[in-house]
């Protein structure tokens, strides 16, 4: 068990409280530690299928800025992920899903997404 798992046991089963980190010292002490029970997984180094044109990725993210004397405000971005272009931007006031559906709606009207075309067969 997890000095998480041996706390919680105790703390029930014998109606005493002891800490996490106390059975974590004793068991060190003990040398009884063992290790995690998850398996770790390496990140790779790149996508395995990579985008071979604009607007086949897109990826969002959040930044947060303050400005001394005004606050908290957040910018919302989309970046193509083939190109490294910034697709569409937004200032916001606050990091709700609204604003990153505005955010998107931008990308979809300026990248033209917004309107599928269908491509017509050669004559």
């Amino acid at each position: 068990m997890s000095p998480r798992e041996l706390a919680v046991y105790f703390t029930d089963t014998k109606q005493y409280f002891v800490s996490e980190s106390s059975v974590y010292r004793l068991l060190k002490s003990r040398n009884l530690n063992t290790s995690p029970a998850y398996i770790v997984i390496k990140a790779a180094n790149e996508f395995k299928d990579k985008t071979t044109a604009i607007n086949q990725l897109w990826q969002t993210d959040f930044t947060y800025l303050k400005i001394i004397g005004w606050g908290w405000v957040y910018l919302s971005t989309i970046l193509d992920d083939y190109s490294h272009y910034i697709v569409s931007w937004k200032l916001c006031a606050t990091m709700k899903s609204r604003d990153a559906t505005d955010t998107i709606e931008l990308a979809l009207k300026a990248s033209g997404c917004d309107k599928p075309q269908i491509p017509r067969k050669p004559q």
